[in-house]
């Protein structure tokens, strides 16, 4: 292999960069659309990087008037120190409405049952999701899901409608020809939209490289003490600790995606920049929640039951 097998070429970079010109347009006209044609709509933001993405594209969309939505965080109570407080850094930087949802006021409440200490509370999010939905009344709920993330998601367009029970039928989907939305609902429905849908891990990275977004310090490199479990390096904490035949080792690690800890596993790592990660996803052949969501990790229909259950 020579040097200029590798060696990216002009032409190279401008397809990258007129390809991510495309995609941010898009995600735009898809943020204004959803806005001007719903009533009560609303960004979920998790801190995690591709909803850190979305809210830098809803900064493109709507500055300098605040944003026509409020922003909403679906809180399992098992989330990771570091990106709680980037999440309530940036929304105040931004001056934006925060509401937050909880998973323990919905099992408080009765709503849904405490799966117990150390298991995971990433599918009673639903739950919890279409009560602030129904309290709020919300009739369009924007997502930072992509296509490539799971075989469920492909199966989803831009625009996913939800019945009155917030459920998903991949069997409703509306034809989206020519980028043509038909975004209208019935009372007590709503849709789900996903402006990143056509994005993948690399350009959500690309476009973090290119547009220099902040991230929480978990998704680089940095040493924190882990243990192996089913196959998957979980980060040790107040929800994840070792039982008599499991052992913890101080690691390099890295976080590809975030969610509930106790299920949400790390991959060793020394990329410490934003270049570095980029160069280890072009890298890889498995995608980011397969190598790393336990939930999804075990049955392809996981996340298709998930969202037929009201799941994001």
């Amino acid at each position: 292999m020579t040097a200029t097998d590798t060696a990216p070429t002009a032409t190279d970079t401008r397809f990258r960069a007129d390809h991510l010109a495309l995609l941010e347009s898009h995600a735009i006209f898809v943020l204004r659309e959803v806005a001007s044609e719903s009533e009560r709509p609303v960004l979920l933001f998790s801190g995690g990087k591709d909803s850190a993405v979305l809210l830098h594209l809803a900064v493109k969309a709507f500055r300098p008037g605040r944003f026509p939505f409020p922003v909403l965080h679906i809180d399992t109570g098992h989330n990771f120190p570091e990106v709680l407080a980037f999440r309530d850094a940036r929304v105040a930087e931004l001056g934006e409405e925060l509401l937050v949802a909880r998973v323990q006021d919905s099992i408080d409440r009765g709503r849904v049952a405490d799966p117990g200490p150390g298991r995971s509370r990433n599918r009673l999010q639903a739950v919890t999701l279409l009560d602030a939905i129904t309290e709020h009344r919300f009739d369009a709920a924007i997502g930072g899901a992509r296509r490539d993330e799971d075989k469920a998601r492909a199966k989803e367009r831009v625009l996913s409608f939800r019945d009155t029970f917030g459920q998903w039928d991949p069997k409703r989907q509306r034809p989206e020809l020519w980028r043509l939305y038909q975004g209208r609902v019935l009372p007590g429905e709503h849709v789900r939209a996903f402006p990143l849908s056509d994005w993948t891990e690399l350009d959500v990275w690309r476009y973090i490289e290119r547009e220099g977004i902040e991230l929480p310090s978990i998704y680089f490199s940095h040493r924190r003490p882990v243990l192996e479990r089913d196959g998957m390096l979980l980060a040790v904490s107040e929800w994840v600790q070792p039982s008599p035949a499991e052992t913890v080792e101080v690691a390099s690690v890295r976080f590809r995606t975030v969610g509930d800890a106790t299920c949400t596993g790390a991959v060793r790592s020394e990329a410490r920049t934003v270049e570095a990660v980029i160069a280890e996803i072009a890298a890889s052949r498995t995608s980011e929640r397969g190598a790393t969501r336990a939930d999804d990790r075990f049955s392809e229909s996981a996340m298709e039951d998930r969202k037929r259950e009201g799941y994001f």
